[in-house]
């Protein structure tokens, strides 16, 4: 009961609070005074109580409680009166009273609601209070069975079964029945057990043995259960119908068994019955049997129970199904008993059991008191001296050879190895000197005592080696201490040196010391001395040299006022004159002057019309370039097309050589033919010969003829060859003349290019001091009274000279080369006649009536020399300056505003991004292994990545362009070009001055081809550095992952064989590798996560590099799993997923912002491992596996883990076959319909990042607060 408190009770707090009138009223606390509260009820009353005798209110709960639990019961009085108060309020609280005094009798006509006389209402409550009491019961079993920890899919169980003996009183009614009928059926499980199973187990064996007879009782079970005709199914019968009593039951009983021998009537009984159990004859009383059989199912009760809004409540109480509905209510006790006591029996026929007797000792339950033939009759009935018996004779202990051997092995470890168990047990008995004992086909069978004799030799040896194990420790301890106090007297004994020498030193120091303090106070007193004797003489010279000085500054102040009034005189009559002069000279110099400038504008004009002249003459040289390249191209294929022709001509002449020599082959073998054939007519036809000698000198004649023509042929032949090997080293030597020749042109071609290039440089430089003379000859005009500017523009004009003396020299060159040539003269004329232009210039700018010669100003270097050492200056920089400013890399600021203020985006030509380009890809290739250089410049080329993107976009022409400048080689005007665009001025008076003074603008500039080509380098350069970096990891961390993977996995040790084999009767497992290649992993990790933090890489780039590692993490850690048996074990798995726990821990420690979703990417290795240790795969279906434990992993992966797993550390089986053969099946399927798949992972190398995303992980950066190096200063490059 909650009372109030201080604690529970404050100002405003509801609470109940008692009244004379309504027991319990509701109010709220105004004021506590003390122990005392002001209470303001509801009824507008005004109270004073104690703190302790009122109590508080849940405002917030119904006033009929929250469910039945609440509605029933309160914490106090008050909240149980409102509860009632309440649920009378709603009507609520009468349908238990109808369910406890109503009954409802259904008929065809419809429902009638019948009242219950007082008997049958306390019958109904009481059957009421059973009903829940059951259910209640049931509840609190299975609660207890849950909290005990028992398994329902476990194999073996340990349970104690204890009932009741057998029961026999004067009245025996039905509980006895059941009683009884329980203790026959544990009797028969006995018999079964203790006679049959072991004598069963004797012949199995073979050894020798007589066996022993017992009683059966199966005649008595079948006279009560058996169905039907057993007494249980008489008295269901008999329950069943309404008109039956106890006399018909007892009358049917005795009709149906007056013949059996275990049932007997006694004498003048009407309803009493006999049954002679095992342990003697019981009678029972039949007078109650129907009553207690019968179990009727009140509908009320359930229909109030099963509507209960208490969850708990309506959990006891289910809907009953609709079948057990339409059925009869009828429920018998003694059905259910025996079905209960069937399962009983089939469990414990699971099991194996151990027996255990309790004996009454005498019939008045009386201690001290112990009747012989009362207990000897309880053995006997109970089979107990039978079981003595075969215990007696028999042989209570028996093992396994394996189990004998694995016990007992050690005490004959000489026998045990190399011969089979059998041989080995009886080896072992003989040794132990027993008597008595049997070896079995599989077991050892010993008599009593045996066991217990084995087990203490055993014990010996034990004690003996654990003797010898303690004696080797504490050989170690007292070593390790020997050790221990060793180091400890080395220690002290160095202290105590070493205390010794500090001494020494000390006296040694003191004693330099007071030497050194007495050199000292010596050259004190003397330099003491001295100083005096210093002091006295300068005092004296003081004197002497201050007398001397005031005499020399009294003569030199007369002199000077003599001087000062000279000097005013003069000076007053000089500007007087001076006065004069200067009004009359300023007039004519205004009227000068503005001619001057007339004259000099008119000049500045005619020199802007030749450089037009120089335009055009630049169009022509290109012209006639683009006719040399054309003839030269054209004697190349003039040189193929002889070579072709001369290749062909050598090729006929060689095949008609060839005909020729056939056929001159042939002519002679045909020659020698005949002469052969005419010798040999000539052996065979002697005679004849002599009758015709003028037929055979004709034939020799003519085939002597022939013979000559043959060789006029040949000796033509041969000359036709020479004539053609002639012809053909003549064209060869004409060939190699124009190989030389067109060599010759093709170098007298480069050296005019160059001398061409060199031209367009001097014409862009004279055209860019032409724009800026112009430029300052219209401000002079503008200022006619400033006679200085002109004199610049003089000087200026004269520089203009000197430029075109050089452009003359060239011009010579030149002409010497198209002399040489023929073909470039009238280039050649059109230059010499724009210089003679300027020459004419030169003459009209000199006026006889100057007043005087315009001073010489220093040459200037040229804007191309300036250009090329500024970029000289930013690659410097951009190499040697490795700072960062507010996260930013200086060196990628820099370089994008000064590409921004020298306008070379928007450049058609230059070089600047290329040679930036070279630079970070020689640094890159420089350091390929250092992963922090590869990270600086990461982030540096990344960053200036981001500038360009926000900076530049496309412009319309750079597509034509870009397409331009592939094809055709660099003109004079695109030289020009240029110059103008990458050197424009931005001041008259600051030349080339860089970014002088110009802020960096935000607004997107329309980009050339040469900065979008730029773009795509920079993008080639991020991704290259990104795939160094992250293959640098990869190949760091591989060799400690095959090292994992690698790992010794479990040794199992047979139980059968060595001396130690009782120590090592388990499984042993032992994991060979340790933690420290994990380990390893993670320093790799953390030390790019750390030097690609320090170089402020982008976060982007970070997660996307340990993403990729992670993924051939996941890769090789699988693919290794799959291609390896030794590495499916269950160790194996504990151990791989004790090191994605170290993994996974680094992921959270680095966070999302470096990590990313790193963990996500190690999904298979993951899944692939919780199958591994998963326990129970036997008893896991496919649907399982494949949604709840592997989701991911493929019907091939998951089979070729599931075929390939072992469990080398607790013997489990794996898959059931089943499931193993359905994944066979559909690993098969997917093999037909994609013959290419396979089980294995490839590794992704590719590029997972946009430069979108780079972005988005940028802020805004702003260049225009980055100081620029001292190197950058130096060379005027900047000014910020």
């Amino acid at each position: 009961m909650i009372q109030g408190t201080p604690v529970n009770i404050i100002v405003g707090s509801h609470v109940w609070a008692e009244d004379p009138e309504l027991a319990w009223i509701e109010g709220e606390v105004a004021e506590i005074k003390g122990s005392d509260a002001v209470i303001l009820t509801t009824t507008g009353k005004t109270i004073v109580a104690a703190i302790s005798s009122i109590y508080p209110k849940d405002t917030e709960a119904p006033p009929a409680g929250v469910d039945d639990m609440t509605k029933l019961a309160y914490l106090h009085e008050p909240g149980v009166l409102y509860n009632l108060a309440s649920r009378f309020a709603i009507n609520e609280i009468y349908a238990l009273e109808d369910s406890l005094c109503k009954r409802v009798i259904v008929t065809p006509d419809g429902s009638i609601t019948k009242p219950l006389d007082p008997a049958a209402a306390v019958t109904s409550r009481d059957a009421f209070a059973k009903t829940i009491y059951s259910r209640l019961f049931d509840w609190i079993v299975d609660k207890i069975n849950i909290s005990i920890g028992q398994d329902p899919n476990a194999k073996n169980i340990i349970g104690v079964l204890d009932i009741y003996g057998f029961e026999s009183f004067k009245i025996n009614s039905f509980e006895q029945l059941c009683i009884n009928l329980t203790n026959e059926k544990l009797q028969q499980h006995f018999n079964q057990h203790v006679f049959k199973m072991e004598q069963e187990e004797y012949t199995k064996e073979e050894i020798n043995w007589s066996y022993v007879e017992f009683v059966d009782n199966q005649d008595v079970l079948d006279l009560i259960e058996k169905k039907p005709g057993g007494i249980i199914a008489l008295l269901d019968e008999a329950c069943m119908f309404p008109k039956s009593t106890h006399e018909t039951f007892a009358q049917k009983m005795y009709q149906t068994y007056k013949a059996h021998k275990r049932f007997s009537k006694p004498k003048l009984a009407r309803t009493d019955f006999t049954i002679n159990h095992y342990a003697g004859d019981v009678t029972y009383q039949a007078d109650h049997f129907l009553d207690k059989n019968k179990d009727y199912v009140v509908a009320e009760h359930q229909a109030l129970l099963t509507e209960s809004k208490c969850s708990f409540v309506s959990n006891l109480f289910p809907q009953l199904a609709e079948e057990a509905s339409k059925q009869s209510k009828f429920s018998s006790i003694g059905a259910r008993f025996k079905q209960q006591l069937q399962s009983l029996m089939e469990t414990l026929s699971t099991t194996e059991p151990h027996y255990i007797r309790c004996v009454k000792p005498n019939t008045v339950l009386k201690p001290g008191i112990f009747e012989n033939f009362n207990v000897l009759n309880q053995l006997r009935c109970g089979g107990v001296l039978e079981a003595i018996r075969i215990s007696c004779a028999g042989y209570p202990t028996k093992r396994t050879f394996d189990e004998f051997i694995d016990r007992f092995g050690m005490l004959v470890s000489d026998v045990v190895d190399g011969s089979d168990e059998k041989s080995a047990c009886i080896a072992i008995c003989d040794r132990m000197g027993l008597k008595g004992y049997q070896i079995g086909k599989s077991k050892v069978f010993l008599r009593a005592g045996q066991m217990a004799e084995l087990d203490a030799r055993r014990a010996e040896v034990l004690a003996h080696a654990a003797k010898r194990i303690q004696r080797q420790i504490r050989t170690h301890l007292t070593r390790k201490e020997f050790i221990i106090l060793r180091k400890a007297t080395i220690n002290i004994q160095k202290l105590w040196r070493a205390r010794l020498a500090r001494n020494l030193y000390e006296h040694m120091r003191r004693e330099a010391a007071s030497v050194r303090i007495q050199k000292h106070a010596r050259a004190h007193a003397a330099r003491r001395s001295y100083s005096k004797l210093q002091g006295a003489a300068t005092v004296i010279q003081t004197g002497l040299r201050a007398m001397a000085a005031r005499n020399e500054f009294r003569r030199r102040r007369q002199n000077k006022a003599a001087a000062i009034i000279q000097t005013q005189w003069r000076s007053f009559h000089a500007l007087s004159l001076y006065n004069q002069l200067k009004k009359s000279t300023v007039t004519l110099q205004c009227l000068w002057r503005a001619r001057i400038a007339r004259r000099e504008l008119r000049k500045l004009k005619m020199a802007a019309r030749e450089t037009g002249a120089l335009k055009e003459a630049k169009d022509k040289l290109e012209k006639r370039v683009e006719e040399l390249t054309w003839r030269l191209d054209i004697e190349k294929h003039l040189r193929m097309d002889i070579e072709e022709a001369k290749g062909q001509e050598i090729a006929k002449l060689q095949n008609a050589i060839q005909n020729m020599q056939t056929q001159l082959q042939e002519a002679q073998a045909a020659i020698i033919s005949e002469r052969e054939a005419a010798k040999i007519a000539i052996e065979q036809a002697p005679p004849v010969i002599k009758e015709v000698p003028v037929v055979d000198n004709t034939k020799v004649e003519q085939l002597t003829n022939q013979n000559h023509e043959f060789e006029e042929v040949i000796v033509k032949l041969k000359k036709r060859v020479e004539e053609f090997e002639n012809s053909f080293l003549k064209m060869e030597t004409d060939s190699q003349a124009r190989l030389r020749e067109a060599a010759e042109a093709q170098k007298r071609a480069a050296e005019l290019q160059d001398t061409i290039e060199r031209l367009e440089i001097n014409v862009s430089n004279l055209e860019s001091e032409n724009q800026v003379l112009r430029q300052q000859a219209l401000a002079a005009s503008a200022k006619e009274d400033s006679a200085e500017e002109t004199e610049y523009l003089r000087g200026k004009i004269r520089d203009l000279e000197s430029e075109n003396n050089f452009l003359r020299s060239q011009k010579v060159v030149v002409e010497q080369i198209a002399s040489s040539d023929g073909q470039i003269c009238q280039p050649v004329k059109d230059l010499n006649n724009e210089h003679q232009n300027h020459n004419c210039f030169q003459m009209m700018e000199q006026h006889p009536d100057s007043e005087a010669t315009p001073p010489i100003l220093t040459k200037q270097r040229s804007l191309t020399d300036r250009q090329q050492e500024n970029h000289d200056a930013l690659i410097k920089c951009l190499l040697q300056d490795n700072r960062f400013d507010k996260n930013r890399p200086v060196a990628a600021c820099i370089v994008y505003k000064a590409l921004v203020q020298w306008r070379s985006f928007e450049a058609d030509k230059t070089n600047i991004f290329d040679r930036i380009i070279h630079a970070i890809q020689s640094s890159i290739e420089e350091n390929q292994d250092n992963t922090r250089n590869l990270a600086y410049w990461l982030s540096t080329t990344s960053t200036l990545l981001f500038l360009l993107q926000r900076t530049i976009k496309a412009s319309s022409t750079s597509s034509v362009a870009s397409r331009r400048n592939r094809s055709s080689p660099m003109s004079l005007f695109g030289r020009m070009a240029q110059v103008r665009s990458s050197s424009l001025i931005t001041g008259l008076s600051s030349g080339y001055s860089g970014m002088e003074g110009n802020p960096i603008s935000k607004s997107r500039i329309e980009a050339k081809y040469p900065a979008l080509l730029f773009k795509q380098h920079l993008t080639a350069c991020v991704e290259k550095i990104y795939g160094m970096i992250r293959d640098g990891l990869k190949k760091e961390i591989n060799p400690f992952l095959t090292l994992c993977i690698q790992a010794a996995r479990t040794a199992r040790i047979r139980p059968v064989k060595g001396p130690s084999k009782s120590i090592h009767s388990h499984t042993i497992t032992r994991q060979a590798g340790s933690s420290i290649h994990w380990q390893n992993i993670v320093d790799s990790l953390n030390q790019t996560m750390r030097i690609l933090a320090e170089n402020y890489v982008p976060p982007t780039i970070t997660r996307k590099i340990f993403r990729q590692v992670f993924s051939f993490i996941n890769v090789q850690l699988f693919n290794s799993l799959l291609l390896r048996r030794e590495c499916c074990s269950f160790s194996n798995g504990e151990y791989v997923k004790a090191g994605l726990q170290e993994l996974e821990h680094w992921c959270t420690k680095a966070t999302d912002e470096y990590a990313g979703s790193s963990w996500e990417d190690l999904q298979h290795i993951r899944q692939a491992v919780a199958f591994l240790v998963l326990h129970q795969k036997a008893h896991k279906s496919l649907d399982e596996i494949t949604n709840e434990f592997c989701p991911v992993l493929s019907i091939a992966q998951i089979y070729r883990i599931g075929t390939m797993f072992w469990d080398d550390k607790y013997g489990t089986q794996g898959l059931s076959t089943e499931v193993i053969a359905k994944m066979k099946a559909l690993t098969i399927e997917d093999s037909v319909s994609t013959p290419n798949n396979t089980f294995l992972l490839d590794v992704n190398s590719s590029i997972p990042f946009s430069m979108d995303e780079i972005s988005q992980s940028f802020r805004d950066i702003d260049v225009s607060d980055v100081d620029p190096p001292p190197l950058l200063r130096q060379s005027c490059l900047t000014m910020y």
